[in-house]
Order: structure tokens, then C-alpha cells, then sequence
């Protein structure tokens, strides 16, 4: 295991699971395409229109947290270079107990929640674009059908299709941007009403730190290319340069994105419609702007929905190998891809996607997003107990400044955690809910651990 030398041989179930090696650039469309999601288009527009100037500083903030979320994530992936990722990392730092609580309350509950609710507003999106075409529901549900499918494939499919979706959403908010910055499509509009504040004295006065939080939600998902490290080329040297690119780029994308945003949009477009960036779409490039908001919203969604069926199943597919979760999610097919894995991420997508209405999945979705970032808090803690308990372990990454950047990603972690809520009135229900979630989920963890695996919930495994 020490011996990094086997990043790229290590068995993964299979003996195809990999044939072509995915590159640096599908790497960071991979993560870019994790990222930048229609809710974090909709956090950004909201949090120019409440801060301006200081939301940019806020978002500089949140990138070098970012950054140190990174790093962790980094240097542990590159220690232990397998498919069950945080699992693994933490059942050699605390336990087989935290291990499986990190995956499942961090990322399986909050795809199975989030992914819905961009499903909900690609629907909206092409039900404005072509009103009647379609029935209610359909594309949405196509769309988690294809993308399983070419997931099932294999790699090589999937870094062709997201490589593509990538491409094109970029370009999508960039034209945008440019287009707004510039006037070339539409002139600037005099604005009346509250507008956007580009002065400095949220940042003289410290105030942009209130909205370090809703910024954090504009960088988050990076590290979903680390369960890919068996099937990426030069992992040692891509892995931590395709997450620290894709943050920067973002962080200018966004930029950009949002200045042009504060041209066309007064701040009560900006914090009161529920899809801005339509708003946005339509004052740049008029009757157009409909469509270029739906490509927008379709390539954002797809983007993530093909990222998440990517890496999660192979998390759960390396957790199962090591007892962590069913034996059955271990199975992979002729293309080396954990199918069993895929198919129960798109069926627990496409059930309250169905079952539920866009309302009432926010608060559950800002509830899951606490759990979110314990996974991350644990990453950080990981770090700081390995280098004391696995000191001469091999560590082709080494996060510079150690400690600095976990104690300040961990104090970062919890200070977003505490202002998770967008609002008091929802703050007691967010935080009930998301007790009750992190709750069960520890009791099946906890029963699995010791009934199953028949191990000490807080043993590290040291092998």
C-alpha cells in the first residue's frame, strides 16, 4: 500500500476497468463540471446582489478554502490510491464507523437529495422553451437514463461526454459574460432601483465575511475526481493540479459572470427571482437568451448527474471490496464499470425526484449540505492523524504549510456549517432535519460496523 508506485495497477474488481487513461483536461472538467451547478449559478447572481465588491472578496475567500480542501483531499487520495477514497482514508485515521458515516451522510445522501432539484429546474427550463412538447418529467428522467447508460460503458465514454458538457457550459456562461461586459448583443440598460455596490467598504469594514459562507457553495465537489485516480493518466501530478486549476478557473469564471450580471439585473432581480440567470439571459441577448439559459441549465445539470454516476459508484464499489457497504455494489461488468453502483445512484435520484415537489427538497438539500461539509472536516482531521500515526508512509503529495491549512479548513468547515441556513426562520428546521438524517445514518453505521463487520467502531485499520 505504501508503495505509490502502484497508483495505476492496483486491481479495481476487474481486469478491464480501465483501458484508456483520462487526461488532465477531462480531469478538470470533471470537476468543473461537479462544481459549477445551477444552484451555485443562482448562490453567485444572489450573492453579487447582496454584497457586490464584498461578495468577490467573500468568493477569494472561499477559493482559498477551497484550496485547502484540496490539498487534504490530495495528499490522502495519493496515500491510499483507491476507489473507496474518504472511506478509505478515514478507516486508516479513525475507524471503519466515521468512514462509512463521511460517505454516505457526506455525499450519497446529498446526491440523492441536490441532483433532484436541478432535475426540477431543467424542467421548468425546457417547459418555457417548448411549452407542451414534452411530457412533465420526461427529459429530466432521459437525461439520468443516458447518462447511466454511458457510465455503464465505461471511462472512455464518459470522458467524451463530459469533456463535451463541460466545453459547453463554459462557453456558455463565458459568451454570456463577455457578451454583458462588452454591450456588443444588447446595451447596457440604465438601472433603476438598488443597484449593484462595487465599492469597497464591505471589504474595509469586514462585513464580506458574512457571506464567506454562501460563496463556499461556488467551489465545493472538486475532490469527486479522486475516486477516478485508478483511470486518470500521471495521478501523482494531475490529481492535485486538475483540482487546483479547476478552483482558480471557476473563481474567474464566476467573476466574470457575475460582474456582467450587475450591467442588465438590479439587486431585486438578483436576490428575488427564483432563476436569475434567466433574467440574466434574456436582458443580454433578448428573445435568444431563453435558449442560451437552457443550455446553460441542461449542460450545468448533465454535467454533474454524469460526474456523480462517474465517482460515487466506484466510492461505494471500493467501500464494498472492504466490507463497508454490500457486497453486491462490488460487481462490475465487461467494461470494468460498478453498474450495480450506478444503477442505484440513478434509481435513488429518480425516486424523490418523482415523489416530491422543488419546495420541499430545498430544505432537505440545505439540511444534507451540513453533512456535506463534515466530510470534509473529517478529510482535514485525517490528514493531521496520519502524519503522526503513518509518519514513513509514502506521500507523493505533502500539503505545504502542514498544519495550517487543515486548521483553518476545519474552522472554515464549521463556520459555514453554522451559517448553512438562509434564513433564521429556517435555521431550526435545517438543523432538525439534518440531525435526524446524520442520526440514522450513524445507527446503521454503527450496527454494520459491529454486528457485520464485527469491528470496534473507532479501531483505525491499520493494514
Amino acid at each position: 500500500m505504501s508503495d505509490t508506485s502502484t497508483i495505476n495497477s492496483i486491481p479495481t474488481g476487474h481486469s478491464t476497468m480501465s483501458k484508456k487513461k483520462i487526461g488532465l483536461l477531462t480531469m478538470m472538467a470533471t470537476c468543473i463540471g461537479m462544481v459549477i451547478v445551477q444552484g451555485a449559478m443562482i448562490s453567485a447572481m444572489q450573492g453579487i446582489g447582496l454584497g457586490g465588491m464584498g461578495f468577490i472578496f467573500a468568493m477569494l475567500a472561499a477559493l482559498i478554502i477551497a484550496q485547502f480542501n484540496a490539498m487534504s483531499f490530495s495528499e490522502l487520495s495519493l496515500m491510499f490510491p483507491q476507489e473507496g477514497t474518504l472511506a478509505t482514508y478515514t478507516q486508516k485515521a479513525i475507524g471503519h464507523f466515521p468512514a462509512i458515516v463521511s460517505v454516505f451522510a457526506g455525499y450519497v445522501v446529498v446526491a440523492t437529495l441536490a441532483l433532484p432539484v436541478e432535475l426540477f429546474l431543467v424542467d421548468a427550463m425546457v417547459g418555457q422553451l417548448l411549452p407542451g412538447m414534452f411530457p412533465e418529467k420526461l427529459i429530466p428522467i432521459l437525461i439520468v437514463a443516458i447518462l447511466a447508460i454511458t457510465n455503464i460503458i465505461g471511462t472512455d465514454v464518459f470522458s467524451k461526454v463530459q469533456n463535451v458538457l463541460a466545453f459547453v457550459m463554459v462557453s456558455a456562461l463565458i459568451l454570456t459574460a463577455l457578451a454583458a461586459v462588452s454591450g456588443s448583443t444588447e446595451p447596457h440598460p440604465i438601472l433603476t432601483g438598488a443597484t449593484v455596490d462595487w465599492g469597497f467598504s464591505g471589504v474595509t469594514n469586514g462585513s464580506f465575511i458574512g457571506l464567506i459562507a454562501l460563496a463556499m457553495w461556488l467551489f465545493v465537489g472538486s475532490e469527486y475526481i479522486c475516486p477516478m485516480i485508478n483511470e486518470v493518466k500521471n495521478p501523482e501530478k494531475n490529481i492535485p493540479k486538475a483540482m487546483r486549476l479547476s478552483l482558480l478557473a471557476i473563481f474567474c469564471i464566476f467573476a466574470l459572470f457575475v460582474y456582467g450580471a450587475s450591467l442588465y439585473l438590479n439587486t431585486d432581480e438578483l436576490l428575488k427571482s427564483p432563476i436569475p440567470y434567466l433574467n440574466y439571459a434574456n436582458a443580454v441577448f433578448g428573445k435568444a437568451g431563453l435558449i442560451i439559459a437552457t443550455i446553460m441549465a441542461l449542460t450545468a445539470t448533465c454535467s454533474t448527474v454524469n460526474t456523480i454516476f462517474a465517482a460515487l459508484p466506484r466510492m461505494l464499489h471500493g467501500m464494498a471490496q472492504d466490507k463497508q457497504a454490500f457486497p453486491i455494489l462490488k460487481v462490475t461488468n465487461r467494461f470494468g464499470s460498478p453498474w450495480v453502483g450506478i444503477v442505484m445512484m440513478a434509481v435513488l435520484v429518480i425516486i424523490p425526484f418523482l415523489v416530491m415537489t422543488i419546495d420541499s427538497l430545498i430544505v432537505f438539500v440545505i439540511a444534507a449540505t451540513t453533512s456535506y461539509l463534515l466530510a470534509y472536516i473529517i478529510a482535514h482531521i485525517d490528514v493531521i492523524i496520519l502524519r503522526r500515526r503513518m509518519p514513513n508512509h509514502k506521500r507523493p503529495y505533502r500539503t505545504p504549510f502542514f498544519p495550517i491549512p487543515q486548521i483553518l479548513g476545519i474552522v472554515a468547515m464549521v463556520y459555514v456549517a453554522l451559517h448553512n441556513s438562509p434564513s433564521p426562520d429556517m435555521t431550526k428546521m435545517v438543523y432538525s432535519i439534518a440531525g435526524g438524517m446524520l442520526a440514522v445514518i450513524c445507527v446503521i453505521a454503527a450496527i454494520w460496523v459491529k454486528f457485520y463487520m464485527k469491528r470496534k467502531l473507532f479501531e483505525p485499520d491499520m493494514d
